[in-house]
């Protein structure tokens, strides 16, 4: 070779023998992500998981409480409604043996 000539060295990706892929649009694979969290919840501290799970519990404990009340309300209003009921036809049935009784025992 004569001094003319420049020498290039191209550099040699290092894989086996030298080797490259032709394929420009492979892309380099990584380690496999396994957990299947969001990144929102990967990135909050313990403290603010905990108070918001307090807040959760809080508004689930208002929710049952005033659940309770509402279905305590409709049981009073059902005995309410019952006890008239039962008054009502004992009434009715009070008038029915007093129309027996003045029926086979006039005056």
């Amino acid at each position: 070779m004569d001094d003319n000539t420049l020498q290039i060295q191209i550099p040699v990706a290092s894989s086996s023998n030298g080797r490259v892929s032709g394929k420009s649009w492979k892309g380099q694979k990584s380690a496999t992500v396994r957990s299947h969290l969001p990144n929102g919840v990967k990135t909050k501290s313990w403290q603010d998981r905990m108070e918001q799970a307090k807040k959760a519990q809080a508004i689930k404990r208002l929710q049952q409480e005033l659940k309770n009340e509402k279905q305590a309300e409709i049981t009073r209003r059902r005995e309410i409604t019952l006890q008239r009921k039962n008054a009502a036809e004992e009434r009715q049935r009070l008038e029915e043996d007093k129309a027996k009784v003045r029926r086979y025992h006039p005056r």
